[in-house]
């Protein structure tokens, strides 16, 4: 097997907080020797997330087996997991900013057919919805659990409670129109055709639609990740997944 050297495109600093909280986790369980240094372990981590790179790829570059890359990557994962914020401190965070903007994404799976459950009728193909909400300068501030990609935007919502915690904090919310019919503090822009809707309904489309492409955009810093662009584990190491990520996104803004 050919091994070459590659770079991850992260700064040091994502390596060094991984490789901290690595290190207590490991004073906590007892471990007193590993193949592998705490900094080497969250490279391997940081690897995964941010490259995709499979198992097999970080065991031979790493010179470890295959079983003690998925350890690894386990356990730093659930590390940085445990770190991310629940919804009411992100909610008690968004109450000092202006608005949030609520957006569903959908997370390609590796299934087949049969897996209906996790087929999006939408996208038309099978994935995991994951809620996000950011802040009005294009950070997220908070990830919902991934439920099946057959769930719609707006019963997601309901589900994790982010309408009524949104409403109880008074936080204006800015959505989409998968989101009609949310109420509370979540404004969607008007149905209809454009001839159908009046000069001021257009304007008002249009001016909402600006202020939710800041979210778009931070939907596309969370696909810069590329292990999100197709998981391929299994469906309950998704929701760990994507808060480790929300973790290192909010380090790097603090």
């Amino acid at each position: 097997m050919l091994v070459y050297p590659s770079a991850i495109d992260l700064s040091s600093s994502h390596l060094r907080f991984l490789a901290r909280e690595l290190v207590v986790r490991r004073r906590e369980t007892g471990t007193r020797w590993r193949r592998l240094s705490a900094g080497r372990q969250a490279l391997v981590v940081l690897a995964h997330l941010r490259c995709g790179d499979t198992y097999a790829r970080l065991a031979a570059g790493f010179a470890i087996g295959i079983a003690t890359v998925c350890r690894y990557v386990h356990e730093g994962i659930d590390v940085l997991a445990a770190l991310a914020p629940t919804l009411q401190q992100a909610v008690q965070t968004a109450t000092g900013k202006v608005f949030v903007i609520l957006d569903g994404t959908l997370l390609p799976i590796d299934r087949v057919a049969a897996d209906r459950p996790y087929y999006s009728g939408k996208h038309k193909r099978h994935g995991m919805n994951v809620q996000v909400v950011t802040d009005p300068v294009g950070r997220i501030v908070w990830a919902s659990p991934a439920l099946p990609g057959t769930v719609h935007d707006i019963k997601a919502a309901r589900m994790h409670g982010i309408i009524d915690a949104l409403a109880t904090a008074g936080v204006t919310c800015w959505a989409d129109k998968g989101y009609q019919g949310a109420g509370g503090t979540v404004r969607v822009p008007y149905r209809g055709r454009r001839k159908n809707l009046s000069r001021g309904q257009r304007a008002v489309n249009r001016a909402h639609a600006k202020i939710r492409a800041i979210g778009e955009r931070a939907m596309a810093t969370l696909k810069n990740w590329r292990l999100l662009r197709k998981l391929r584990c299994s469906t309950t190491r998704i929701t760990p997944t994507v808060h480790a990520i929300l973790t290192l996104n909010l380090h790097t803004h603090s």
